[in-house]
């Protein structure tokens, strides 16, 4: 009897998976992108408001996809539950853009960051100093949108990015429960971290001049009221347009739906999750609800310390404000203002554990769509295989790895960036619109966990998903465009490979079928 090939293992138990949720949503972005959300509503309401959207929206997203979860827990995750519920190509579209844009860059951009807050202990870690400097590309305009402008080579910021990447990929080669131990051990420090400065923010931080600002005689509602109109740059250097409430809370969900994403990566590892149908739906329900609340106390925190409008040209980080924070680092600009010379050194720590296990939990996560791409017959056949001792996609952490390097020397990363979030939610929208086709399709099939209010708030998701797309897709070209045709570019590519999986069935049994 021929030897069984070997299979996941199942080893991740609900704290490691619960783990993978949080360490994969917290990376950097919490630390720098209220700077925008604040400059671009001009309301501490608004502020706020805007992060109990996001909260709103990633928990309803978390809760359906727990029903999808525990009715189909296999490697993979969203590209499965797009596969069984659209059809092959949606999944493949999914996982083309996972590998070309979404994990990849991610993986690069919080690398890189990792560099870049590392200068701040060694100077001569920084962007700017250069290694090997290969070229300059230009800015490009192409009407609303801005292509190029990248500096692509080698300098010790992003060499130290490349370091991360290449030794989280190794790690994670010698089995999931290394890679969950180092997940683990970082999601509790961040999430210390974090708690931290939401408690130093709420009591030692609180400033007179920020409650005033922000707080008193009216000025929380500031430029909060149903016929207020916002100022909004359509595209790069278009016309200014005047906005309602209700748009400009969906332009700025571009930068607080990126801080909390990646919520959905514990659903690639199912199957190396012990009991999944039960695990999968709860850790999910948990990662998100805490890192969810801690996002909003952590801003609630800056509006404590720092006063929300400010002076672009002030000295102090109290005269520049969360809108001004210099370089857009808030958190740092809260610690400086609560321990002053030491705030920004206690900051930088704070992210370099963030993004080192931000980048650990994206790392192990997407190579396990690959894999199950593989097996389907959509991507290179050696990424299909497991090491026969550890039981890991070494092919598809290698490949993973590979492009995410590459992206790191390209400086490609942070544009490709401003492409995820429009991505993001389109197949976020196809994948909980799948809950309703296979509702329709499979009313028998078994389903350990239902969806939480489930068809109401399955379809307010998409309501207020399809809101935001429509309002970027107008106001902001520069983010929707190229993302949508990066998505679209894999539609050949998934056409070369279905045909190639059509003439190996032709010439003889394929030797992966489904989906292990």
């Amino acid at each position: 009897m021929p030897a069984q090939p070997p299979r996941l293992a199942q080893s991740l138990g609900l704290f490691s998976a619960t783990a993978i949720v949080i360490g994969s949503m917290i990376g950097s972005g919490i630390y720098i992108v209220d700077a925008d959300i604040a400059r671009d509503v001009n309301s501490p309401a608004l502020f706020l408001a805007a992060w109990i959207i996001t909260a709103i929206m990633t928990m309803i997203g978390a809760l359906s996809y727990g029903e999808l979860a525990a009715m189909m827990p296999k490697a993979g995750g969203q590209y499965v539950y797009l596969r069984e519920s659209l059809g092959p190509l949606w999944g493949f579209l999914f996982g083309w853009t996972l590998f070309l844009v979404i994990q990849t860059g991610t993986i690069a951009a919080v690398a890189v960051a990792f560099g870049t807050f590392l200068g701040v202990f060694f100077p001569s870690v920084s962007t700017t100093h250069w290694l090997w400097h290969i070229a300059h590309v230009p800015a490009l305009h192409a009407g609303s949108m801005v292509l190029g402008n990248m500096e692509i080579g080698v300098n010790t910021a992003n060499l130290t990015g490349i370091a991360i990447v290449v030794f989280l990929t190794i790690v994670n080669l010698f089995g999931v429960k290394l890679g969950a131990l180092i997940q683990n051990i970082f999601t509790s420090a961040k999430s210390l971290s974090l708690a931290a400065l939401v408690l130093l923010a709420c009591t030692a931080g609180v400033n007179a001049t920020a409650w005033k600002a922000n707080f008193s005689h009216g000025q929380f509602w500031r430029h909060a009221g149903w016929s207020s109109l916002h100022p909004v740059q359509v595209g790069v250097g278009g016309p200014v347009a005047l906005v309602n409430v209700f748009v400009i809370l969906a332009v700025v969900q571009v930068g607080s739906l990126f801080a909390a994403d990646a919520w959905n990566n514990v659903t690639f590892t199912a199957g190396e999750v012990k009991n999944p149908r039960r695990n999968l739906p709860l850790s999910l329900a948990l990662g998100t609800g805490f890192v969810l609340a801690v996002y909003f106390l952590v801003s609630l925190g800056y509006l404590l310390v720092l006063p929300l409008h400010g002076d672009p040209h002030a000295a102090t980080a109290l005269a520049r404000g969360i809108q001004f924070a210099t370089e857009d680092r808030v958190a740092t600009a809260v610690l400086g203002q609560i321990f002053h010379r030491s705030g920004a050194e206690l900051m930088a720590a704070a992210i370099l554990i963030s993004t080192f296990g931000c980048a650990n939990g994206m790392t192990l996560a997407g190579a396990r769509v690959f894999y199950a791409m593989s097996r389907d017959g959509l991507f290179f056949k050696s990424v299909g295989k497991l090491h026969p001792r550890y039981k890991t996609p070494v092919a598809g952490l290698l490949v993973q790895g590979a492009w995410t390097v590459l992206l790191c020397i390209s400086g490609s990363y942070l544009q490709l960036l401003d492409y995820i979030i429009f991505a993001e939610l389109v197949f976020y929208i196809l994948t909980i619109s799948g809950l309703f086709v296979l509702r329709f399709k499979q009313p028998d099939a078994p389903r350990p966990y239902k969806a939480f209010g489930y068809p109401l708030l399955p379809a307010l998701y998409i309501l207020m998903a399809l809101w935001i797309c429509i309002v970027l897709l107008r106001y902001k070209p520069q983010y929707t465009w190229p993302g949508l045709v990066l998505v679209l570019l894999g539609i050949p590519v998934y056409l070369f490979w279905s045909r190639r999986l059509a003439d190996r069935a032709q010439s003889g049994p394929a030797k992966y079928g489904a989906n292990s």
